[in-house]
């Protein structure tokens, strides 16, 4: 069977690409060995903010008397329902995912894909027993859970974010290893639902790369909720109810029901035949230039795969990109400014460049900075909280980066992901009108700090 374009990988980035190729006139095939939407429908993205948005109503319910709400009793949940509704959401998205590519005429298959090699300009693909050829092929494979080699792990029944999303019941106590964007979301998740977390991780600053300021506030509001955080620790071993870990030279056992794992993913690039096109590799992924063509000229690779920006959106820009160039279209990919969103509760969200990043690199900046409690509607909104709008400037006041954290960062951070993208300044800025009373006018106040 002969096609213009092949995808591997029902993903985000995969099923937005066949449908944008199939629209664009590209006869398309698409294979996904498990579920169509892969792991950001099924096992991530979708599933967890479903759980978290559960878990942020209870929250609002139990704080309800400081916004003159009364309650009868105190507030409770159906854990089984929690479950079974993230269940319903998934299966409707996904759904809807399948009916749309039925609808753009793209074939699914589902089963393992294997690249075969290529030969008279097609390229060669099977899967099931049959074989397809195509000119062009689109590896999004995503990727999948780190497991670090700590002692006992391989004996001791652990979780991985998989395992903590087809839960039948709550534990008393978690001890989640690894402090980054999966393992806080999962942190707040379990906080809320009345569960004693523990989060053990390496680095000096929980949520890895993000700005440090934001990440702090964070830990502390968490803090205050009851989850102790152990920063700068190591596991040094796991045993069923026990995590033993090293700080500073001194050794603790922590004492946990269960156990979540939560270092990272990498990039899936094994058993899919890509030595069969001799398509180069570089440390975490497949090596692709700024239309996310690999060193063969007729393969591609966009999301998790290319081991970079392991995020949704960024995958399915990225899977646009490569359709683009594949149909004869200017476009090429830019990272300057793509956000980043930890959905806890409070939001913490990031676009652009770091204090962090700037430091290390020796390039001059500025910051522009205000408390969230300076927009009315958050004041309104969040009481006796409060949050951080960071904004970085260049010495010619272009925005490059911008932190924020309280409600709501994750719909905020589109408008100054934008701003960076197109170099904007300042002054330029400053002349936008922001609607009042909103929580977006934080914004715009901290231009004129």
């Amino acid at each position: 069977m002969a096609y213009d374009l092949a995808i591997i990988g029902g993903g985000p980035a995969g099923y937005n690409a066949a449908e944008r190729a199939a629209s664009g006139g590209l006869k398309t095939v698409l294979f996904e060995k498990n579920a169509i939407g892969g792991v950001c429908l099924n096992e991530g993205c979708i599933p967890t903010k479903t759980l978290l948005y559960s878990a942020k109503i209870l929250d609002n319910i139990k704080s309800a008397s400081k916004y003159g709400i009364l309650t009868d009793t105190n507030p409770g949940f159906d854990f089984q329902k929690i479950m079974s509704r993230k269940d319903k959401v998934v299966k409707k998205l996904t759904s809807g995912v399948a009916m749309k590519l039925k609808a753009y005429g793209v074939h699914f298959v589902e089963g393992v894909a294997t690249v075969q090699g290529d030969k008279d300009g097609m390229i060669n693909i099977s899967c099931n027993d049959e074989l397809y050829s195509v000119k062009f092929l689109l590896l999004c494979t995503g990727s999948e859970t780190v497991i670090p080699p700590i002692k006992g792990l391989a004996d001791t029944e652990y979780w991985t974010s998989k395992e903590a999303l087809e839960l039948k019941e709550l534990p008393k106590s978690l001890a989640i290893i690894g402090g980054g964007v999966i393992g806080m979301e999962f942190a707040s998740f379990f906080n809320s639902m009345g569960v004693k977390v523990t989060v053990i991780e390496m680095l000096p600053e929980i949520l890895g790369a993000m700005d440090k300021e934001t990440s702090a506030m964070l830990r502390a509001d968490y803090t205050k909720k009851g989850i102790r955080f152990l920063l700068g620790t190591k596991v040094s071993e796991v045993a069923t109810g026990k995590v033993f870990i090293e700080k500073d030279g001194k050794q603790e056992t922590v004492e946990t029901e269960k156990i979540l794992v939560s270092v990272g993913r990498r990039a899936v690039t094994t058993n899919l035949g890509l030595e069969n096109l001799h398509v180069e590799l570089q440390k975490g992924g497949v090596k692709v230039n700024e239309y996310m063509q690999t060193s063969h000229p007729g393969v591609y690779a966009c999301g998790d795969i290319t081991g970079f920006s392991l995020l949704a959106h960024t995958a399915i820009r990225e899977g646009e990109v490569a359709v683009n160039h594949i149909l004869g279209i200017e476009d090429k990919m830019n990272y300057d400014s793509v956000p980043g969103v930890v959905y806890t509760n409070p939001e913490l969200a990031g676009a652009g460049k770091t204090e962090e990043e700037l430091k290390a690199s020796g390039t001059d900046y500025h910051v522009l900075k205000l408390p969230m409690a300076y927009s009315g509607r958050f004041v309104a909104e969040n009481e006796l909280g409060n949050g951080l709008c960071k904004l970085i400037t260049d010495n010619e006041e272009h925005i490059i980066g911008c932190h924020l954290y309280g409600n709501p960062a994750s719909e905020l951070i589109l408008s100054m992901s934008m701003a960076i993208d197109r170099k904007l300044t300042v002054e330029e800025l400053k002349k936008q009108i922001f609607p009042h009373p909103t929580v977006s006018e934080i914004i715009r106040e901290s231009f004129f700090v």
